[in-house]
């Protein structure tokens, strides 16, 4: 049956639910800076709400991280290091993309809401994925990060609906749940298989629905 989820539209995070986790450019980061992942990783995730909050440009991000970790890194330095970083977040994982274009080609609407820095805005509607998302909302450019209550009523705004008509498919579940705290579907997700199966039973919810009231 068809991913057609008429009245709805469903909003994606991007990292580790399209994305795939960027394990490979992870261990190239950890080669080109010359820095032991268990002394890199935890600066660069304790330092990427900043990032991702907007308080910190992407140069300023790297720097931070050299600061912590008692580098000394150019500009040039930080641009590669940034390209292996960024460009890993790049490979998607194809069925859970294809489950985007699925909607979008039945019809549903869909969107990105993605706690990321600056630097993703513009690849994001501008890659061949971000043709298919009504919306795009970024944190860095709204200041405001995932759970937050704001950036979820800022984007059913953007969008001219409800929460209620919000399906929102996140992999942390504590994101899934701020959507579901203003009214909208929650889905933590943890799988393109698991995903399809939550958006096949709504889809056929809504089917079902429509049938009885006709």
């Amino acid at each position: 049956m068809s991913l057609f989820l008429p009245g709805r539209v469903v909003v994606f995070d991007y990292g580790e639910v399209i994305s795939r986790t960027p394990h490979a450019s992870r261990d190239a980061l950890v080669a080109a800076t010359g820095v032991p992942a268990d002394e890199l990783f935890p600066v660069y995730q304790g330092l990427r709400h900043d990032l991702d909050r907007g308080d910190l440009s992407v140069l300023a991000y790297w720097r931070a991280i050299a600061e912590r970790t008692g580098r000394t890194w150019s500009t040039t330095d930080i641009h590669r290091f940034w390209a292996i970083d960024f460009t890993g977040w790049f490979e998607v994982d194809p069925e859970t993309l294809a489950i985007v274009e699925e909607l979008h080609d039945a019809g549903t609407r869909v969107a990105l809401l993605s706690n990321a820095g600056f630097d993703f805005g513009d690849p994001y509607r501008r890659s061949p994925m971000g043709s298919l998302f009504e919306t795009v909302v970024v944190s860095a450019e709204e200041h405001v990060l995932k759970p937050d209550a704001s950036i979820y009523r800022d984007t059913c705004a953007r969008l001219g609906i409800e929460p209620g008509q919000m399906v929102f498919v996140d992999n942390r579940a504590e994101n899934a749940a701020g959507a579901e705290a203003i009214g909208a579907v929650g889905h933590h997700y943890t799988s393109s298989a698991g995903l399809r199966r939550f958006l096949q039973e709504l889809a056929d919810t809504g089917a079902t629905v429509e049938k009885e009231s006709a």
